[in-house]
């Protein structure tokens, strides 16, 4: 394909000789006689080299320059100019031309001027890519580089959508049930996300790794564009999720590769703040019980009072935990404490918090709770623990019984000290009563001894 060049000069002996000499070279050549009539076929067609004598009648080529550049960035232009006319050129060139030539021109200076002006415009052209790569290179490395699920969702999004031209995009990922739900969105309502997912959902099931999809939107979602970009996120070859962007065209080749780039990057992105969270989960259990540890527990007090809604703490103590160390040792004794733990999970809901505190202690977190609902957990753990045959697979079976002292924001506490320390107050005050019993808090109980629990 030849490159397209655009002659301009008022001089019909000129316009001859110079397009003769370009259409010789293997040029195809366009000529004007002034500037109206150089914007007009600007208008109509694109141009590789725009060449342009400094002076033309109604106008100049410096005019026609700028006019040229408002309409293609990318046009490369070079001005013709007699010797008496140098300076206008060199005001061409501070303006964006490429190149000037002085009058009389050779067939060999044009044609070197010409590509001259093709080399420049082919290594603005690769510089121009390289800048894009380098672009995209950078937003999948930030995107692969965040480990903060809350700010790695929407800025990936970002980048995907902008990649297809579009205003927005949704997270779709697939559960562990293999149901799939809305991870996120950016640029998109909640509720027409939402929508998106009901939509997109039949075709997530068949989507394959490396192959997006189109869903055609029906309804309201036609307010986003008329069709959803389906984009596979894998981990390990397996689809785990999909970035779901509305799009209006078709997306030519360097926007598909884009977007797959960034969507792979977000997949690993993804994999690696999950591997996170499983070491940050370890990190919060007790290695005995498998139960939330006390750095769990502080942060679940402290979410809870943030959220500023009623809540429950029971804390529980084993009654004479010690005489069954004594009686069988420490191996059993650990034994033992794993099977409490069991037991305290039958006991409560899956939003409920249980955490080994340490020894034969325990503390359990009832979210939404207040004192009332607490009450009849705590009697519901109380009676499961002493109707429970522990170790029933060794030779000689326990029965243990367990002291609770329950104690509730923003009833009896405000703070994540003084609710833990009313309702470990109410515990030894069952201890040094009847044992196997439940105890609600109250300001005048006496602070626990040091040493006294068991």
């Amino acid at each position: 394909m030849s490159h397209a060049v655009l002659l301009v000069d008022d001089e019909r002996f000129a316009r001859t000789v110079y397009s003769d000499y370009l259409r010789a070279a293997g040029y195809d050549v366009e000529v004007a006689e002034d500037a109206e009539a150089a914007l007009a076929l600007l208008r109509q067609r694109r141009f590789d080299v725009l060449l342009t004598d400094v002076i033309l009648p109604g106008s100049s080529g410096l005019d026609l320059l700028s006019a040229a550049k408002q309409l293609d960035p990318n046009l490369e232009v070079a001005v013709i100019t007699a010797l008496d006319e140098v300076d206008p050129a060199v005001q061409a060139m501070k303006s964006g031309a490429s190149d000037y030539l002085v009058k009389p021109v050779t067939p060999e200076q044009l044609q070197l001027t010409v590509q001259r002006c093709l080399s420049t415009r082919e290594l603005l052209a690769e510089n121009k890519t390289l800048r894009a790569h380098l672009k995209l290179f950078e937003a999948g490395q930030r995107i692969a580089a965040t480990l903060d699920r809350d700010k790695l969702v929407p800025m990936a999004l970002a980048a995907v959508a902008a990649s297809c031209r579009s205003a927005g995009g949704a997270l779709l990922e697939r559960g562990q049930d293999g149901r799939w739900g809305l991870s996120g969105a950016h640029g998109i309502a909640p509720g027409a996300a939402a929508d998106l997912l009901a939509v997109c959902a039949p075709a997530l099931d068949r989507l394959a790794p490396e192959r997006p999809a189109h869903v055609d939107l029906p309804g309201a979602l036609t307010a986003l564009a008329p069709r959803a970009l389906l984009l596979p996120i894998t981990d390990e070859g397996a689809v785990v999720g999909a970035a779901a962007v509305p799009v209006a065209d078709e997306l030519d080749a360097p926007g598909a590769e884009a977007a797959a780039f960034l969507c792979r990057n977000l997949g690993l992105a993804l994999r690696n703040v999950g591997r996170l969270r499983q070491v940050e989960h370890l990190a919060y259990l007790d290695d005995l019980t498998h139960l939330y540890n006390t750095r769990y527990l502080d942060m679940a007090l402290a979410r809870e009072l943030a959220k500023g809604q009623p809540f429950t703490v029971l804390f529980l103590d084993l009654d004479r935990f010690k005489l069954v160390n004594d009686a069988h040792g420490h191996l059993v004794g650990s034994q033992l404490l794993v099977e409490v733990a069991r037991v305290l999970r039958s006991c409560v809901r899956d939003e409920d918090v249980v955490v080994r505190y340490g020894g034969d202690e325990y503390v359990v977190v009832l979210v939404g709770i207040d004192s009332g609902g607490g009450l009849k957990v705590a009697e519901r753990i109380r009676r499961a623990v002493e109707g429970h045959c522990f170790l029933s697979r060794e030779a000689a079976p326990v029965r243990v019984t367990a002291s609770i002292g329950l104690a509730s924001f923003p009833e009896h506490a405000q703070s994540k000290a003084e609710i833990l320390d009313l309702a470990d107050r109410a515990m030894y005050r069952g201890k040094r009563s009847t044992r196997n019993v439940v105890y609600m808090a109250s300001r005048d109980l006496p602070p626990v001894p040091a040493g006294e629990r068991s």
